[in-house]
Formats: C-alpha cells, structure tokens, sequence
C-alpha cells in the first residue's frame, strides 16, 4: 500500500477495508462478466469507457497488498495486440471501425499524456508463458479444488497466507466455490531468479524473443524489466485464472510446471541436455493441448 502516492493511498486503503468490494475467489469471475458484456453489445466496447475502481487485495504479515485491475489500460494493450495480429476485415468483424478508431484514439491521447503503459497485470490468453514461470518455486504454490460438497479442498503444498482472510461479519474463505492455482513470491526472489536465469538461457537458447510459446533470453528479459518497475517489497502472483476450467483435478493436481521450469533451468547451467531436454518437453507436452483450445471449434 505505501507504494502509492496520495491520494490513491487512501482511496485504496478504503478499498481494502470495504465489504462491497469484490473478493478474491469471485474477481475474475466478475471482470469476465463485463468484459463479455461489453464485447457482445451492439455494437462491440473493446474498451471500458472509465478505468476501473477495483483491486486484487491480499494481506500478509499486517502489510496490505494491492494490485488495481486496469481493465481499461489492459483493455486497450490487449486490442491493440488483436489488431497487430488479425487483418483489418477480420478486426472489424469483431469491432465495427468507428469503434475501433475511438478506442484507438482515446489510446492515443493517454500515451501523449505521458502516464504508464506498465500495467499491474500481465494477461496472457489460453496457455501460459514459460517464461512466467521463471520467478517462482514449488513452495510457493497454493491450490484449491473443487466446490463445497463436491470434494472441496485444498492441496497440502498450500501456506496458509496464500488465502485472502475473510472480512470480518463473514464466513469463511473457504465458505465459498473456489478453483485456483496461484503461485506468490515476494518482488525480491521475483527478480533474483529471473536475473539468474537470463544469462543461462541466452547461452542456451539464444538472444532472441523466439516464439510466444517457447521460452527465449528476450522474452525473459522483457519480464525481467516489468518487474523492475515496481515497489522492491512487492509480491509476484501467477495465478491460473480461467484455465484452471480447462483441467480436471487430476491434471491440476499432476500440474508441475514451476518445478520442471526449475530443474531444465538447472540442467542448462550443468550442461545436462538430456535432463533440460526432457523437462522442456514434458511442459510443452502439458501445455500443447490447452493452447489448441483456441483454435477449437
């Protein structure tokens, strides 16, 4: 919270403490529902018209930590990479023109303006990067499974400061339907690790972004100066999102990506291809068929 200058820092902390607030384990749930309002109106918002007042909010060791949701900064990030990909025939299939020029615009004018580009919040959409991995280690893993009566629990690997507390005058945390898979790090190790890394994989794999699915020095490196922007005393998530619908139990259970980013990693520095060549295969054998999800019809 100290990292935001006034009168955010009040504005936020307020926030923090308030029962209206969305919680956690309904967040994303809550930002998918208006953004697919907002893409199935007629015609198409591919941009909120007003940024968004809500947070992602955990406290751990009396310190209170806030991440803002963006939407309209991450919305516009995100349009323009889905211009940058598709044709304009295609785009304007999804976005009548006028909106888009608007959205466009607007964007325009906030970049003059001279305001961050750098959102909290890195979205990727149907897999996750392998590069994200990077920052964190098995420990740091924290899953829940399943709804109230329907085997509902939570993995042994879990630290209990991984869950938001409940507000006081309510149930519970675990009150609630939850499926989660996040990983949290402090800023700190964040960095150490990525830094660490760099230098081992542009030996390996060269200095390249490479491609969005694989992991390369460039796109570690674009990682590692995201972070750099913020609060030293930070905390780092990656958290699953709306993939975690996409796996049973069992395959999010099995899910040991973080770990087997960690030993390939390892076994680069040690020159141990066999060891690196078959932990980089099994995460691209786990991630393959969640990413031709996108294309499925």
């Amino acid at each position: 919270m100290t990292a935001f200058p006034e009168p955010a820092r009040t504005l936020w902390t307020v926030y923090a403490d308030s029962r209206r607030r969305p919680r956690r384990i309904h967040a994303l749930g809550v930002e998918h529902r208006d953004a697919a309002r907002r893409l199935t109106a007629s015609p198409a918002d591919a941009v909120p018209e007003r940024e968004s007042r809500d947070a992602y909010v955990r406290r751990l060791d009396d310190m209170v930590y806030v991440c803002p949701w963006e939407t309209r900064l991450r919305s516009w990030l995100a349009f323009e990479r889905f211009r940058d990909m598709h044709a304009a025939d295609v785009a304007a299939a999804f976005v009548p023109p006028p909106a888009a020029e608007r959205a466009t615009a607007e964007f325009e004018r906030w970049k003059r303006s001279g305001r961050t580009l750098r959102p909290h919040i890195l979205t990727s959409t149907w897999h996750i990067p392998l590069d994200w991995f990077v920052p964190f280690t098995r420990d740091e893993r924290c899953l829940m499974l399943g709804t109230p009566g329907t085997g509902y629990r939570r993995s042994d690997e879990a630290p209990e400061q991984h869950a938001e507390p409940p507000v006081p005058g309510q149930g519970p945390a675990t009150a609630a339907p939850a499926r989660t898979l996040i990983y949290v790090t402090s800023m700190g190790e964040a960095r150490r690790r990525v830094s660490a890394a760099l230098p081992v994989v542009r030996e390996n794999l060269g200095d390249g972004t490479g491609d969005v699915y694989l992991l390369s020095a460039g796109r570690l490196d674009t990682l590692g100066r995201w972070l750099e922007v913020f609060h030293p005393r930070s905390l780092v998530e990656l958290d699953y999102g709306g993939l975690v619908h996409l796996l049973d139990d069992r395959a999010l259970s099995a899910d040991e990506s973080v770990a087997e980013m960690t030993v390939a990693l390892t076994g680069m520095e040690r020159g141990e291809v066999e060891l690196t060549v078959a932990m980089y295969k099994r995460l691209l054998a786990r991630w393959r068929p969640v990413r031709a999800l996108e294309a499925a019809n």
